[in-house]
């Protein structure tokens, strides 16, 4: 029942935010900035960028809010907004230049599954805010996110093939990196 009273509540607040009521609006904003402000450190550790990306998604999503039908999971909607206000500010700072390369890594992944069988969270999340941009952003955006490449190469305009390719370099790197955290060769 609470579930059914929680959605109500944020129906109306979506259309009290709609009718341009400001209280509704920084209540909407409370709700969902510490969540969104998380996945935008997700593509861009630094957090002056972040907070840039998460006002950009904010004016986005006020200004689109009329364009939610209610189908689906609202914060699922929201989310592709974030995320392209994410991906807007990366490519300001021309950090989706993918086609230049990262490094020479092998497009060939281990199967060494075991290797994060002991590595926490937070370090997790570490190693993947020191990827190079182009990996992180794929592999934030596949592999977190759940996109396939198709709609990987139309957000990032690039190929799906080197959306698969930046994936499996992503891989490899945060591979290498974590053997380098338990000093493996």
């Amino acid at each position: 029942m609470q579930q059914n009273g929680q959605i109500l509540h944020l129906s109306i607040l979506i259309e009290d935010c709609i009718k341009g009521d400001r209280k509704a609006q920084r209540e909407l904003y409370g709700k969902l900035a510490p969540r969104f402000f998380s996945l935008c450190l997700r593509y861009i550790p630094d957090r002056e960028y972040a907070r840039d990306a998460l006002q950009e998604g904010f004016l986005t999503l006020f200004s689109r809010l009329g364009d939610y039908k209610g189908y689906g999971s609202f914060e699922g909607w929201a989310r592709r907004i974030f995320v392209t206000a994410c991906l807007m500010q990366l490519r300001k700072k021309n950090a989706l230049d993918l086609s230049e390369d990262l490094n020479d890594y092998s497009l060939l992944v281990d199967n060494d599954v075991n290797l994060m069988s002991g590595l926490g969270y937070k370090e997790l999340m570490e190693l993947i805010a020191k990827m190079p941009e182009g990996f992180r952003t794929v592999f934030n955006l596949n592999v977190v996110d759940g996109m396939d490449h198709q709609e990987i190469a139309k957000l990032l305009n690039i190929s799906a093939a080197t959306s698969r390719s930046q994936l499996s370099r992503a891989r490899r790197w945060l591979q290498d990196k974590i053997k380098d955290y338990y000093g493996k060769d």
